[in-house]
């Protein structure tokens, strides 16, 4: 239950005065629900209405604050016409210019013969000065009742600037006093105000400079909302290792099996990481590790490696994926390796129904399978093992904390859990996401993979392009081709998946294929096993196939407007080639003329094939939200910190968090109960219910 004092803040918007039901579905997409979503709701930028010229001194474009004498009122003929009210100062006169105009309104606020203070965008039109709706109108007795400087807040159509500030300061008025919960001495060493003084601070800018994320105000309220953050994945990591784990120890046969009929040696980052996994899962706590490593650097061999390790003890081991063509192929890859050693491998998707799916699940809950590859279906609550020692989750940043706490839950004794990412990310971001886990990294590449050999061509260029993979397919090469979009748009002039299949096809006939999110499963699977056979000799895709898809054969990328690509999904495409031994190439087709941030992108992209720094270059070029893509990675979605601007405090934020649990685990003390509130404030739902389960 949240405490008594911050029920105001968690009031539905329509509590507040002039927000009734058309206004609320408004103001719910951009703020949020709750009044404490108002709260949060900080000025992207401000007004400054101190700008006090005469009439012939205004400037274009520029805003003004004028007191005029107030002429005639000239009214529209029709609809399509302004409405104009004449208005003078000894330099001169202008006229206010009104669309949808309520007559009885403007000469009530603008009198005939009245002095009147306005303020608005001046807008020269033939060389004269006019100003389309003012944004202030008041007498020279009421000048106080007209903001200077006027805060603005980000918007939604159908929601003005008035009705949004208006919103915010009846949010603000309901903010109560809480106890504070950072430290005293901390807080004056860092010259930080107290949160209701901080809040009042960011919603009243003075100037530019008091929008910047430095500023103490907004960083104090940054700082709270990274330490929330931190703590509540402190508080997940307790609960997960809060139940005794297993003593998972495997003999070592089954691996020696599989080891030994490989085709190569695990390089040495394989061998550490897998001594890492075995130490943990022979200890009896519960292993919550993340194992990161770049493009095909081996970390599905490491998970193989370490389920067999819990089959060897009679356990079962699940491994999920992100999308069922890179669950099905996991069970291509490993099936055959698992069968020879009689270990059964299956696989679950949401495509599996009937009868098949009731076998298979009385097998699982049997152990007579064990190992289970499967996509989110692996959730559902029919879905029982016997006994789980181990939950492997594939490019676990599509999924998220909650998913991560149902997986390891099923079966009896909590399983241990090894997440597992291709997307390199940079501590900033993974402090964010993976605050609670340990970290291992693979940092080198199996012996034999060959360097891509990356080029940047204008899309003028596309012609010969064409001719080249018409070339290259004859000799017995296979190709991608990816596009930004499925089909063409109306609005955004960029290549279409469709359409580009459609000439590829023109031009070489059946040995083109197409794949995009839109289609079934079954297509997919169905135009990859064509591709994976050389049936189709070029695949043209969109960022479906971004993850995980493996065809050793396919030798070369073509990734069409490639500026429209964020720095690491073009990584992670390059990656779909050289995972064979032959030469592979990367062609980064652009579009001219080619922006800084494209440019700087495409040369990193030449530059190197080292995904960690190619990671710390995107986050530096984009900013943390669109790295891994916020709807799809698991970002926590940040109302006042940017883990980018803010990566200081992020670090001090988990530091503090580690003593503050050391201290006080369950945040008993004085302190800790004023930490239950900020978790409170932003709805840490998964540190609420540990702390409330007691």
């Amino acid at each position: 239950m949240r405490p008594e004092v911050l029920f105001p803040v968690f009031a539905p918007i329509s509590r507040l005065p002039g927000i009734g039901p058309r206004l609320e579905k408004l103001l719910e997409k951009p703020v949020g629900k709750h009044v404490i979503d108002l709260v949060w709701h900080l000025p992207a930028s401000l007004i400054d209405r101190r700008n006090r010229p005469k009439i012939a001194q205004t400037v274009d474009g520029e805003i003004a604050t004028l007191e005029v004498d107030v002429g005639t009122h000239i009214p529209s003929r029709n609809k399509r016409l302004p409405y104009r009210v004449h208005v003078s100062d000894e330099t001169g006169e202008m006229p206010l210019i009104f669309f949808r105009a309520r007559p009885d309104y403007l000469t009530k606020v603008l009198p005939e013969g009245a002095r009147r203070i306005i303020s608005g965008r001046v807008d020269y039109y033939q060389g004269d000065p006019q100003m389309p709706h003012p944004d202030h109108i008041v007498a020279p007795e009421n000048a106080a009742e007209m903001p200077l400087i006027e805060p603005v807040y980000p918007l939604t159509a159908g929601v003005t600037l008035k009705v949004m500030a208006k919103a915010v300061r009846g949010a603000l008025d309901l903010v109560p006093d809480l106890p504070e919960w950072q430290e005293p001495n901390w807080l004056a060493k860092q010259n930080y105000p107290s949160w209701k003084e901080a809040l009042g601070t960011a919603h009243a800018p003075e100037s530019a400079a008091d929008l910047e994320p430095g500023i103490s105000a907004r960083s104090r309220l940054a700082y709270d909302e990274l330490l929330a953050n931190q703590l509540a994945l402190g508080l997940v990591r307790t609960r997960m290792r809060s139940r005794a784990g297993r003593e998972t120890r495997g003999d070592g046969k089954l691996r020696s099996q599989v080891l030994s009929s490989l085709p190569f040696k695990l390089t040495n980052a394989q061998m550490m990481a897998l001594a890492e996994i075995d130490g943990d899962m022979a200890a009896n706590k519960r292993m919550l590790r993340l194992l990161q490593g770049d493009v095909g650097s081996g970390k599905t061999a490491v998970a193989l490696m370490a389920m067999l390790n819990a089959v060897e003890t009679g356990a079962q081991g699940a491994m999920m994926a992100p999308t069922e063509i890179l669950a099905r192929q996991h069970a291509a890859s490993l099936g055959p390796l698992c069968e020879a050693v009689g270990v059964r491998l299956e696989v679950l998707t949401g495509r599996d129904k009937g009868k098949k799916r009731e076998a298979l699940l009385a097998d699982l809950e049997s152990g007579a399978i064990h190992i289970l590859i499967g996509t989110h279906a692996i959730f559902e609550g029919d879905v029982a093992f016997k006994d789980l020692a181990l939950a492997v989750v594939d490019e676990q940043h599509r999924f998220g904390v909650h998913q991560r706490l149902q997986l390891s839950a099923k079966g009896g004794i909590p399983a241990d859990v090894l997440v597992m990412t291709a997307t390199p990310i940079p501590r900033t971001l993974s402090l964010t996401v993976y605050g609670d886990m340990d970290v291992t990294r693979l940092t080198e590449k199996p012996a034999g993979r060959q360097p891509i050999d990356t080029r940047a061509l204008p899309n003028s260029r596309l012609d010969e392009v064409v001719n080249g993979i018409g070339r290259a397919i004859t000799s017995g090469a296979r190709a991608y081709w990816v596009c930004p979009l499925v089909e063409e748009s109306e609005h955004l002039d960029v290549a279409a998946a469709e359409d580009r299949a459609a000439a590829l096809k023109a031009e070489f006939g059946d040995k083109v294929g197409l794949i995009h999110g839109r289609m079934k499963s079954a297509e997919k699977d169905a135009v990859m096993a064509r591709f994976q056979s050389g049936e189709i000799s070029i695949l043209v895709a969109t960022t479906v196939i971004e993850v995980g898809v493996d065809v050793p054969e396919a030798t070369i990328m073509v990734i069409e407007h490639a500026e429209r690509f964020g720095l690491s999904q073009l990584h992670q495409l390059r990656g779909r080639v050289g995972r064979g031994s032959g030469k592979s190439s990367c062609l980064l087709l652009y579009q001219t003329p080619l922006g800084e941030t494209a440019k700087a992108r495409i040369n990193i992209l030449r530059e190197t094939e080292d995904g960690f720094r190619i990671a710390e270059e995107d986050l530096k070029l984009r900013g943390a939200g669109e790295v891994l893509g916020t709807r799809q990675s698991g970002l926590p979605e940040f109302r006042l910190a940017d883990p980018v601007a803010h990566a200081d405090l992020l670090a001090t934020a988990h530091d503090d968090t580690r003593l503050i649990l050391e201290t006080d685990p369950m945040l008993q003390t004085e302190r800790g109960k004023a930490l239950r509130t900020l978790l409170y404030l932003f709805e840490r739902d998964e540190a609420i219910r540990y702390l409330e389960s007691g």
